[in-house]
């Protein structure tokens, strides 16, 4: 799961626009251009240059861009168009699901930025209903299709639910055959992760699990580490529950390097080693959220920002 829509939560996305324009006019009044300036922040400057992002490196030798994007809520032409954008700023990993229900609009949204498939790291994932060995591959192929590829990058059971070994088994067997480059899961706990190693002939790729400020889930992010799994966070920005966009601690921070919270969030997530891949549909987010490259967090900040935590879910109803 990632972001909800702005236009879904538009009093949350106020309140991020308007410690946007703070952070804006801030960094005008310092005589700081670039992307923090009001460039990113304004009505979309498409002579923005690209972003270059770094890349981790999976266990089997797979690279896997460490700041994606998501497209949970973004459907249709308005998707099309958000994906498209996201690869015109820089974007090469785009996360995607059979629940999303928009993985045609995922796929329109690739033909449209005309970038070369290899340049491009692609995931979705496998959902409940769909679990098991015979569904499991009629669903991948259907994944396939709508998204007008012919390989995925990354095949994740979405949730440790249903028929798990039968569908890791055709998972691996589409890894053998190149459909897909890495396989992984969502959701998992370690017990669930012992179980599904107790027949595995292919260790997991990925775990992406929900993570940010408020739910750090430091206890799996050092299991997944002995587990030789790359640890991914949906959620980074924890859907603007809490008040994470105008959260003072993380504000107090930001302005130290004129960041806004949603930034100091994802170079926190960075500093981690934690793959994040926050959603957005304004290009202007897309842009900013990118720009989290020209500064490092101390370890006071990060600790700082450690303390946050609430160490507990912040989806319940997902549970």
């Amino acid at each position: 799961m990632k972001e909800k829509s702005d236009e879904k939560n538009p009093q949350k996305e106020m309140k991020r626009r308007e410690f946007i324009r703070a952070s804006a006019t801030f960094a005008a009044g310092a005589g700081i251009l670039g992307l923090s300036s009001s460039k990113a922040f304004g009505a979309g400057d498409d002579s923005v240059a690209q972003t270059t992002i770094e890349s981790v490196t999976l266990n089997n030798g797979v690279q896997m861009p460490i700041l994606g994007f998501g497209t949970l809520y973004l459907n249709g032409e308005t998707g099309a168009q958000c994906v498209a954008d996201a690869i015109s700023l820089g974007y090469r990993l785009i996360d995607t699901a059979t629940v999303y229900g928009n993985e045609e609009a995922v796929g329109a949204g690739i033909k449209k930025s005309g970038i070369d498939r290899k340049e491009l790291f692609v995931t979705s994932k496998l959902w409940v209903d769909d679990s098991g060995y015979e569904k499991g591959k009629a669903a991948f192929q259907t994944s396939l299709d709508k998204l007008g590829l012919d390989y995925l990058d990354l095949y994740l059971i979405h949730r440790p639910r249903g028929d798990v070994k039968g569908s890791w088994k055709i998972m691996e067997e589409l890894h053998k055959e190149g459909k897909i480059k890495a396989i992984g899961i969502s959701n998992f706990e370690d017990h669930q992760i012992d179980e599904l190693l107790e027949y595995a002939t292919i260790k997991p790729a990925v775990n992406q699990i929900e993570t940010h400020a408020f739910f750090n889930q430091s206890k799996a992010r050092k299991s997944l580490l002995n587990y030789g799994v790359q640890m991914e966070a949906w959620s980074p920005f924890a859907q603007g529950r809490n008040e994470l966009f105008t959260n003072e601690t993380l504000a107090a921070i930001g302005k130290k390097y004129n960041k806004n919270n949603a930034q100091v969030s994802l170079r926190w997530h960075y500093q981690r080693g934690i793959v994040a891949i926050p959603r957005s549909s304004q290009k202007a987010h897309m842009a900013e959220n990118l720009n989290i490259f020209d500064f490092e967090l101390s370890d006071s900040d990060m600790k700082t920002i450690a303390a946050l935590d609430l160490n507990k879910t912040q989806f319940p109803e997902w549970e």
